[in-house]
């Protein structure tokens, strides 16, 4: 009997494990055991400050938790705070997943990050008063390549974006980064695309853990079948109310 793949999700700046609702729910209905976690300056821990060592812990105790390599997935800067660990403890992972991180962080305006958090936490209404975490995070950050991360990977990839969200400037450097890495882009949602559009990400998110359970790793993949897609407005439906399509390829958006 093949056991379902565990899953850990780790949020973005100035939120919390509590965006990830929609998310849970999907996943416990599935019978994949779940956590998510707050990092250092967040949630429960908004008392401490947010540290680049902090946070690999949290996620590595999370993992740890967990009787089988689990899919880690991972929102704007938890999106590269999960690349970051992926590309240094693989073996330890069934996949990663990655959401609103699609940019280059070295050499691009930080002015970026601070839009995408405001407007998260202005969306949500989480993570106010705790603005020194954004300076705490930057800092953390400064310096940090995401693409040479991808390059290390060994574990298959899947990559979320939002059409709308200003971090996803370098799509394609990251698919040619990673060839075999699979590129979903949700019309129609921003930057928090795990919460403007739900039905979409969980449909991606399981679709990626079906194939991690039957072996089919996109890691291990011919090179061909590296394609970017925009899901239609028939794959936005709820699951139940349609059978899962076949969603189209095609190139990536501009």
């Amino acid at each position: 009997m093949t056991l379902p793949v565990p899953v850990v999700l780790v949020h973005g700046t100035r939120t919390s494990s509590a965006i990830w609702h929609a998310q849970v729910a999907a996943l416990e209905a599935a019978g994949h055991p779940t956590t998510t976690i707050d990092l250092p300056g967040h949630g429960a821990r908004t008392g401490e400050r947010f540290t680049w060592e902090g946070a690999m812990a949290a996620i590595d105790a999370a993992v740890d938790a967990h009787e089988a390599p689990p899919l880690l997935v991972g929102l704007s800067l938890g999106g590269y705070l999960s690349l970051a660990y992926a590309a240094r403890h693989g073996h330890r992972l069934a996949g990663v997943m990655l959401a609103g991180c699609s940019t280059e962080v070295r050499g691009k305006p930080v002015g970026l990050y601070r839009d995408a958090a405001h407007h998260v936490t202005r969306t949500l209404g989480l993570g106010q008063g705790t603005w020194h975490v954004v300076t705490d995070m930057l800092t953390a950050i400064a310096g940090y390549s995401p693409l040479t991360d991808v390059r290390r990977l060994r574990v298959p990839l899947w990559v979320v974006n939002g059409r709308r969200d200003p971090l996803r400037l370098d799509e394609r450097r990251f698919l040619r980064a990673a060839p075999t890495a699979r590129l979903t882009v949700v019309p129609g949602a921003g930057h928090d695309v795990n919460s403007h559009a739900p039905t979409a990400f969980n449909r991606v998110l399981v679709e990626a853990l079906r194939e991690l359970t039957h072996g089919v790793h996109p890691a291990r993949a011919p090179r061909a079948v590296r394609r970017a897609r925009v899901l239609t407005p028939a794959a936005l439906l709820p699951a139940g109310r349609l059978p899962a399509p076949r969603l189209p390829r095609a190139p990536l958006p501009a």
